[in-house]
């Protein structure tokens, strides 16, 4: 008897450990469910929420109206969430002490334990299946959080003005904004319905990803640049133009890193009614215009603003060491909202063409190693992937129309321009004949730069 009763006295204090950690347990499912139900109300749209209402869907009215004031709601969630937490965390803690005692071990379990269980179980888990099934959930759990709502509506109120007092700015006292989600998916909404067509919403949803897109990746890049050195003259300059078919050209020093400004063909033609015929040597440093320059992490849609406002329409992007990274026009940004612009001299053409003469004319973007296998030639791959890139890397610039050059005996000449940026369209290629090599030594003096 004495001994039972000694083995009772020692399973007793066990048992409260044992309620703590379930009840521990517990809170930490329900804050998931809190995490869950806030990430949920995120990604809710109140339009799309309204649509499934008018079709009967279950739960959908209850949603949309708690998706209207989704800001009261998500702050009291997240209150409750962290009350969960907190406690458990506690709980745990309260657990540990009985166990080891109190010290650094305890405190240790505790942390490392209900920061694993808490990221876990709280914070991934049901953060991912809210947003994953944002509809569903939201739903579901929209009875519980309207009803929370108005339990707790002095107390959410108070939140609200608690963290717009410390906030900087106006905050939400008016409730929340319309956010991009939920325009998007009012746009997806009008598509459905037939009243946008697929690519009036393509270029909506292209509008609102301006503001995620920097310089740098719609500008032509450097390698890709037309330019003229400062110390060309006006007819130079006018021969570029017309071969080139930019209205634009930027205007360089010692290299391509020294941009003194930007050329503009109207003021060339200005100049050529007058100064030109007496002055034919005048260079096109004192025709030139002054060069807007930004960064290369500029946000599209910023740069937009500004370059209209400055009624620009070409600005030089640089890179972190001041170096010429490439330009950005107007047009490059009109691309991201409707796509590619060519014009009506654009033509498909097959990738390689044979001609009655012997030679190949074969797309600028064909493959350097089918050029390879088309002539039995080994050309180099190392630096450039494609037939045009070869061509300008053996020009040391960016080939134009007419532009030719001679590389391990393929005779190579620059044919017609594609799209909006002037590409190059076409090579014509053929064996170098001993004429060509010749000619081949002066080829860069037929870049435009240099007519």
């Amino acid at each position: 008897m004495i001994h039972l009763a000694a083995d009772a006295a020692a399973i007793q204090p066990g048992l409260p450990d044992i309620q703590l950690l379930l009840i521990a347990a517990g809170l930490v499912v329900l804050g998931g469910f809190f995490a869950m139900t806030d990430a949920a109300l995120g990604a809710v749209s109140p339009a799309r929420a309204g649509e499934l209402a008018r079709e009967g869907v279950r739960g959908a009215r209850t949603l949309q109206i708690v998706a209207s004031d989704a800001v009261r709601h998500i702050n009291l969630l997240l209150l409750l969430r962290l009350i969960c937490e907190l406690t458990a965390t506690t709980l745990a803690a309260l657990v540990a002490v009985d166990t080891w005692g109190a010290g650094w071990r305890a405190a240790l379990v505790t942390a490392s334990a209900m920061t694993v269980v808490s990221f876990v179980v709280v914070g991934v888990a049901p953060r991912t299946i809210g947003r994953q099934n944002a509809y569903a959930v939201g739903r579901a759990t929209a009875p519980l959080v309207r009803w929370l709502g108005r339990a707790l509506n002095p107390l959410a109120s108070l939140l609200i003005l608690i963290g717009n007092a410390v906030t900087p700015g106006r905050g939400f006292r008016e409730g929340p904004f319309a956010t991009q989600v939920e325009l998007r998916e009012l746009v997806d909404l009008a598509e459905q319905r037939g009243v946008v067509e697929s690519g009036e919403r393509q270029m909506i949803h292209s509008v609102f990803e301006l503001g995620d897109t920097i310089a740098r990746e719609v500008m032509v890049p450097r390698t890709d640049m037309v330019w003229i050195e400062g110390g060309k003259n006006g007819r130079q300059a006018l021969a570029l133009f017309l071969r080139s078919g930019f209205s634009r050209i930027p205007v360089i020093g010692e290299n391509v890193d020294d941009v003194l400004g930007i050329l503009y063909l109207k003021d060339v033609i200005r100049r050529s009614e007058g100064d030109l015929d007496r002055e034919p040597d005048v260079p096109v440093s004192e025709i030139m215009r002054d060069a807007t320059f930004v960064p290369e992490s500029k946000p599209v849609d910023d740069l937009l603003s500004e370059m209209q406002a400055a009624r620009t329409h070409l600005v030089i992007v640089v890179d972190e060491y001041g170096g010429t990274a490439g330009l950005v026009t107007i047009e490059d940004i009109l691309e991201e909202i409707v796509g590619e612009i060519t014009d009506e001299y654009d033509n498909e053409r097959p990738p390689i063409e044979h001609l009655a003469d012997g030679a190949v004319r074969v797309a600028a973007r064909v493959p350097v190693e089918d050029l390879s296998e088309l002539f039995d030639v080994d050309l180099p791959t190392d630096e450039v992937e494609t037939v045009g890139g070869l061509l300008a890397q053996a020009l040391g610039r960016v080939p134009i129309p007419g532009a030719e050059a001679t590389v391990d005996g393929l005779h190579m000449v620059a044919e017609g321009v594609v799209g909006r940026r002037n590409r190059i369209d076409t090579v014509l290629v053929r064996r170098a004949s001993h004429d060509n090599d010749d000619n081949n030594e002066d080829s860069d003096e037929r870049q435009p730069a240099d007519v």
